[in-house]
C-alpha cells in the first residue's frame, strides 16, 4: 500500500497495530495480505473535523475507572436493600394486610419531611444521589434487619448463659442505643472510607446520618403502628400523633452525632483518625437515645399524662438543636467553599468577583439568571457552579496532605473543566477574555 501510495504521490502512510477484541475471532497479518485492500487514487490524509472533536473532547478525569467500580457496587447494594425492603413489605402484608399501605402512608408523613430539609442542607454543593438513597435504605431495611438478629443473638446467648430475661429497662438503656446506633452507623464509616471524596464535612455527616435514622424510623414507625392498630382505632391515632408528630427526629438525631464527627476528622485527618472519630460521635449517640428511652421509661411509671408532656419537651429540645445544627453547618460549608475557592483567585485561576459569586446563593442565582439570556449558558454556569464545589473539595485535601499526586492531577483536571466552562460561556455572550 505504501508503494501504491507513492505512485499517486503522496507520502507512504504509517502502519499501526490496532488492539484486537477479547471475545472475537482473532486476526492474523496473513490473513490481511489474502484480504488485502487496494488503496485509493488519493490516500486521506488528516482532516480537519477530527482535529477539531479531538480538541473539543473533555479530559478523562483521574481515577474515573476506581469511580466506576464504586459506583457499581454502590448501585448493587442500593438493588440488595430495595430487594430487601420488598421482602419486608411482603412479610408486613402477611401481617397486616392491606392495612399496611395506611401503615406506610402514615410513616411517610415525618419521613417525606425529613428528606425534603436534608435536601435543602444539601443544596449548596449536593452529593450523589445513589449515595443518598444508600443511606436511606440502609437505615430502613440492613439496620433494622441487623438489630432484630442481634437482639436474638443476646437473648439466646443468654439462655444459654443461664441468665434467662432481664428487665424491659435493661434493654430499653442498655441493649437498644447500643445494638441499634451501632447498625445504623456503621454505614458511616463505609462510605467514608470508599468515598471519602463524597463524604468531605459535617454538614455531608449531618445529611447521611439524617438519612440513615429516617429510613430507620420509617420501618419502626410502620412496626408500631401496625401493633396499634391492632388494639384498637385509639391506640393508632395517639401512637401516631406521638411517634410521628411530636417526636418524628430522634433516630435523625442520634446517627447525626457520628455523621458530625466523621465529617470533622473527614476534612483533613487520616484515615485511622477518621474510624476513631466514629467512636466519640457513636458513643454521644448511644447516651442521647439511652437518656431518651431512660426519661420515657421513667415518666411512663408516673402517668400517661406527664409521660406525654415529657415526650414532647425532650423532643422539641432534641429537634430545636438539629435543625439549628444543620443551619448552622449550612453556613459554614458556604464560608468552606469561599474560603478555598480564595486560593485560585489568589492565583489567578479565577476572579475575586467569580468567587464572590459562586461562593454566595445570591450571586449563583444572578450568575444562572444572567447566563440564561445565552444559549447553552445557564448549563455552562452550573458546570462552574459545580466544579467550583468540587475544587473547594480538592483544595482542602490537598492543604490536608491528602491524596498525593492523584489529587494534584484531579485539581488540574478540575480547573480545566472550570476553565473551559467559562470559556464557552463568555463566547455565547460575545464577551471578549482579555
Amino acid at each position: 500500500m505504501q508503494g501504491q501510495a507513492q505512485m499517486y504521490g503522496q507520502p507512504p502512510m504509517q502502519g499501526r497495530v490496532y488492539e484486537q477484541a477479547r471475545f472475537a475471532p482473532t486476526v492474523t497479518q496473513e490473513m490481511r495480505v489474502r484480504a488485502r485492500l487496494q488503496a485509493p487514487q488519493q490516500v486521506i490524509s488528516e482532516t480537519p473535523w477530527t482535529g477539531a472533536v479531538r480538541q473539543s473532547q473533555p479530559e478523562e478525569e483521574p481515577g474515573s475507572t476506581a469511580n466506576i467500580i464504586r459506583l457499581v457496587i454502590a448501585i448493587l447494594a442500593v438493588v440488595g436493600l430495595f430487594i430487601g425492603l420488598l421482602v419486608l413489605a411482603l412479610l408486613g402484608g402477611l401481617s397486616f394486610g392491606l392495612r399496611l399501605f395506611a401503615l406506610v402512608a402514615l410513616s411517610a408523613i415525618p419521613l417525606i419531611g425529613i428528606i425534603a430539609y436534608v435536601l435543602w442542607l444539601d443544596r449548596w454543593k449536593p452529593q450523589p444521589k445513589i449515595i443518598l438513597g444508600l443511606c436511606l435504605l440502609w437505615g430502613a431495611v440492613a439496620a433494622v434487619t441487623l438489630t432484630l438478629v442481634f437482639s436474638i443473638v443476646g437473648k439466646v446467648a443468654l439462655y444459654f448463659a443461664g441468665v434467662g430475661s432481664l428487665p424491659d429497662a435493661y434493654g430499653a438503656v442498655v441493649e437498644a442505643p447500643i445494638v441499634e446506633e451501632t447498625t445504623k452507623t456503621v454505614l458511616l464509616v463505609v462510605i467514608v472510607l470508599a468515598a471519602r471524596r463524597h463524604f468531605e464535612g459535617p454538614l455531608d455527616g449531618l445529611v447521611y446520618g439524617a438519612l440513615i435514622g429516617a429510613g430507620f424510623a420509617f420501618t419502626e414507625n410502620v412496626l408500631y403502628l401496625g401493633g396499634a392498630w391492632e388494639q384498637s382505632g385509639g391506640n393508632l391515632l395517639v401512637t401516631f400523633i406521638l411517634r410521628c408528630v411530636c417526636s418524628p427526629l430522634l433516630h435523625t438525631v442520634f446517627c447525626t452525632c457520628a455523621g458530625v464527627t466523621i465529617g470533622f476528622a473527614a476534612r483533613k485527618w487520616k484515615w485511622w483518625a477518621i474510624v476513631l472519630m466514629w467512636l466519640p460521635g457513636l458513643l454521644v449517640g448511644m447516651l442521647l437515645h439511652a437518656v431518651w428511652n431512660g426519661t420515657m421509661t421513667g415518666l411512663g411509671q408516673i402517668n400517661a399524662i406527664v409521660s406525654i408532656i415529657g415526650l414532647i419537651v425532650v423532643s422539641f429540645m432534641f429537634t430545636t438543636c438539629w435543625v439549628v445544627l444543620g443551619i448552622l453547618l449550612r453556613r459554614s460549608e458556604r464560608l468552606h467553599t469561599q474560603n478555598m475557592l480564595g486560593d485560585y483567585a489568589n492565583t489567578g485561576w479565577m476572579t475575586h468577583s467569580e468567587v464572590d459569586m459562586l461562593a454566595t446563593w445570591k450571586g449563583r442565582k444572578f450568575g444562572k439568571r444572567w447566563a440564561d439570556s445565552f444559549p447553552g449558558g445557564k448549563e455552562e454556569m452550573r458546570t462552574m457552579i459545580r466544579t467550583s464545589g468540587d475544587l473547594s473539595t480538592t483544595r482542602m485535601r490537598l492543604l490536608a496532605g491528602v491524596g498525593g499526586q492523584k489529587e494534584r492531577d484531579i485539581e488540574s483536571f478540575q480547573l480545566k473543566k472550570f476553565s473551559s466552562a467559562r470559556d464557552r460561556l463568555l463566547a455565547a455572550s460575545g464577551s471578549v477574555v482579555r
